[in-house]
């Protein structure tokens, strides 16, 4: 037998491993579990379909990543960041951020102005509704739009791994609670940093993006839902 076709089934695992992985991701970006929450392998793999293998291997990468840890009972569960932790990733965040809706407003073509159009207003429709959930994946399209008119493919994976350890706390806290939305910060920074965009004003884009983070940062801080450290 031809050597390279032994390499066929690792493939075909591979695919399932970054399915897998993909799928992981989106439940941890969305804020679909908790900090704290534990999580089992064989429900996973019977959730998605497939077997332990696989899901085991995309474990793996994302305790790499450090968005999931082994607890000492050896179980795998979302970590529980403290006050100080969440702050100094927010404050991380707003830099990196930042500096890549500073390059999506020098560098993005018409398309991705029109992308970055459709997915603000897609939003602002949405955050008027009554369900809060819905604006958790909408959210995440708007900001990752303006991401990746940056021109920067390395830039947005750093910022989706960032996103892994913050999901968990952002994206629960506003698909529980309306507060935040009805606060108004994240729709008018959101406006602001599309207004920059569209005009080309690289510092304009970077304030209105940190200012975004860091709003809702302090919003959930204040609220006390995080252990102090």
């Amino acid at each position: 037998m031809n050597h390279a076709l032994t390499t066929l089934p690792l493939l075909e695992r591979r695919t399932l491993t970054d399915a897998a992985y993909a799928h992981l991701c989106d439940l941890l970006v969305s804020g679909r579990v908790a900090p704290g929450e534990k999580l089992s392998l064989r429900d996973l793999s019977e959730a998605l379909g497939v077997s332990v293998m696989p899901v085991r291997e995309a474990v793996s990468r994302l305790i790499a990543d450090r968005a999931l840890e082994v607890a000492p009972n050896r179980a795998v569960r979302v970590p529980i960041m403290t006050r100080s932790q969440f702050h100094e990733l927010s404050v991380v965040r707003a830099e990196v951020e930042g500096w890549a809706a500073a390059l999506a407003a020098a560098n993005r073509n018409a398309a991705q102005l029109e992308a970055i159009m459709a997915a603000e207003a897609v939003l602002r429709r949405a955050s008027a509704g009554p369900d809060a959930g819905e604006v958790v994946p909408l959210n995440r399209d708007f900001h990752f739009a303006i991401y990746a008119a940056a021109g920067l493919p390395t830039l947005a994976a750093m910022i989706g791994s960032l996103w892994l350890k913050a999901g968990p706390v952002i994206n629960l806290d506003l698909r529980h609670s309306r507060d935040r939305l009805s606060a108004g910060h994240m729709l008018r920074c959101h406006a602001a940093a599309l207004a920059a965009i569209r005009a080309g004003d690289a510092a304009a884009a970077r304030a209105a993006v940190a200012e975004d983070i860091t709003c809702a940062a302090d919003f959930i801080i204040e609220r006390g839902g995080l252990p102090r450290g």
